[in-house]
């Protein structure tokens, strides 16, 4: 039986990100034209034009790493840093609500590309 300690650590599934400016409480609805889930805490909002938006939630968001699905509501026509995005889990073949979690502020990055 393995331990903690034997584990090695996980490297991180984050690409690496250049800051190109200050962070934002809110992004437009009609700019978003794709989201990547990173990880349990990274999503980047990638917009209209290729800027991308990196949000870093506050605190873990339960299973958003591994279903890297989620919705949102809101009534406004931005996403902001006091909004609520819920994890969509897979379960038997339909989606289901899963965790629900604060995000952070979007802040303006450009991917780091790997050398190879």
């Amino acid at each position: 039986m393995a331990n903690a300690q034997d584990a090695a650590p996980k490297k991180s599934k984050v690409p690496a990100a250049e800051v190109v400016g200050e962070p934002v409480s809110c992004i437009n609805l009609s700019q978003i034209r794709s989201t990547q889930v990173r990880d349990d805490r990274t999503i980047d909002f990638i917009l209209s034009g290729g800027r991308v938006y990196r949000n870093q939630l506050p605190n873990q968001c339960g299973s958003l790493g591994f279903d890297r699905a989620f919705t949102y509501s809101t009534s406004l026509t931005q996403l902001c840093n006091v909004d609520i995005i819920t994890v969509l889990q897979n379960v038997g073949g339909g989606l289901m609500p899963g965790a629900s979690c604060g995000l952070g502020e979007f802040t303006p990055v450009k991917l780091v590309k790997k050398a190879k």
